[in-house]
């Protein structure tokens, strides 16, 4: 009897420290509550980053609360300012316009909620802890990049049209800068030609990163600068955006045996415009990889929460206008037909299905 006795006490022991076990995850799922405010579902880029987050915080022990504010500014403001009243630990923020959430960002500070910007940086605010984003100059100067090694430089020169992003959004001035470090000197020396003329920022931005806008610039550079010469490149920052320019260039007849389509370049990678690639039609893309900058966002939050510091890797590149916003800044890589497939299906971001089904 007392064997049994002893058997049974051990039992107990063990079925106790079982239940101990798994109680442990069921209270590591209560780390606090993260607000992701993010612009719009209308590209699936910021759909994936969503879903990277959501994911990855929720794996972390987060609770999360996911806003999408479809590109309107009061909106995501209201989203804001709703998930600081709600009491969320930390802000992570991919702004519309990044110079509109001064007031809601010193709300978030007077109620100890910590802000990281993701992707986009916020400006104009004292109020911004971190920075989590890519390489951003170096998305442009391979964008830029792409086109003159599609090109034959020994030859020419060769007309070139310019599209920038959404003059709200920090990054686009980047991406531009970043391309014209490339393509600046190569306009210097006549070897790539603007035939409009039209340049800088403040002409060549789409706001909204808005394709069908892109579109319709487009129409119009080909009707008033092309009727009698061939466009050879164009520089677009996004995807989105790249996909309205070839619609607007099919329309006079490029992408025909007889004419060619001009070298197009893009950004983020998006299943429409990789199948343009695969189908001879945009030329590259650059890939950033939102798994890898959710996980770089979830270990800020995480450092910040538990009484770290958070790792960065910059420390005087992002100026808000108020402060320097110590940032990581993550790689991008630059897609094209011949690397699609070890870039994009071999990491698993993308099954071949998704891209050729």
């Amino acid at each position: 009897m007392n064997r049994i006795t002893s058997l049974l006490a051990s039992l107990a022991v063990a079925a106790g420290a079982l239940s101990l076990s798994t109680a442990t995850p069921v209270l590591a799922q209560d780390k606090g509550t993260i607000g992701i405010a993010m612009p719009t579902k209308s590209s699936a880029r910021w759909i994936s980053d969503g879903n990277s987050m959501v994911e990855q915080f929720e794996a972390a022990g987060y609770k999360t609360d996911l806003q999408y504010a479809e590109d309107d500014i009061p909106n995501q403001l209201a989203q804001i300012e709703n998930m600081i009243v709600k009491g969320v630990d930390v802000l992570v923020i991919a702004a519309i316009d990044g110079t509109t959430l001064s007031n809601a960002l010193q709300q978030a500070a007077d109620s100890g909620i910590k802000v990281i910007a993701y992707d986009r940086l916020i400006r104009e605010s004292g109020n911004v802890d971190y920075y989590a984003t890519f390489d951003n100059f170096k998305v442009g100067v391979q964008q830029a990049s792409s086109i003159v090694d599609a090109l034959d430089m020994s030859k020419g020169p060769y007309n070139i049209e310019l599209f920038g992003g959404s003059p709200d959004d920090n990054n686009a001035y980047f991406f531009y800068n970043g391309a014209m470090s490339v393509l600046q000197p190569l306009i210097d020396e006549g070897k790539l030609v603007v035939r409009s003329g039209q340049m800088g920022m403040d002409t060549v931005g789409t706001l909204r990163w808005d394709g069908a806008v892109a579109q319709a610039r487009m129409d119009n550079l080909l009707s008033a600068y092309y009727s009698d010469a061939r466009v050879d490149a164009v520089l677009s920052p996004y995807d989105g955006l790249s996909i309205g320019i070839l619609s607007s260039l099919k329309g006079v007849g490029y992408g025909s045996a007889s004419q060619p389509m001009p070298i197009v370049s893009g950004q983020d990678a998006e299943v429409p415009s990789v199948k343009s690639i695969l189908a001879g039609e945009q030329h590259s893309t650059i890939f950033k990889d939102t798994r890898e900058l959710a996980r770089v966002t979830v270990g800020m939050v995480d450092a910040l929460l538990q009484g770290g510091k958070p790792e960065i890797n910059d420390t005087t590149t992002y100026d808000n206008g108020v402060k320097v916003v110590p940032s990581y800044l993550l790689e991008p890589v630059a897609v094209d037909g011949t690397n699609w497939e070890k870039i994009l299906i071999d990491s698993g971001y993308y099954t071949v299905d998704q891209i050729k089904g």
